[in-house]
């Protein structure tokens, strides 16, 4: 995974953490979730505000709609 990957960082992220609300979640702990993730390639200090902001309403719309089933 890299960071063009939104869609499949949000998901393992859902898994990982499952119930967890993502909207709580720290950018510095997002970011390090994501550096922990199996899979992950890329380098963890390409990171920035944006990209943190893209995965974590990715992880929020999965997990919303998690919680409305």
């Amino acid at each position: 995974m890299t960071w063009h990957d939104i869609d499949d960082i949000a998901e393992a992220l859902m898994a990982a953490k499952p119930g967890l609300d993502p909207l709580t979640v720290r950018f510095t702990e997002l970011r390090d979730w994501i550096a922990a993730l199996p899979g992950w390639n890329d380098d963890i200090h390409l990171s920035n505000e944006s990209k943190l902001e893209a995965v974590q309403m990715e992880w929020y719309e999965l997990w919303k709609d998690e919680q409305s089933a």
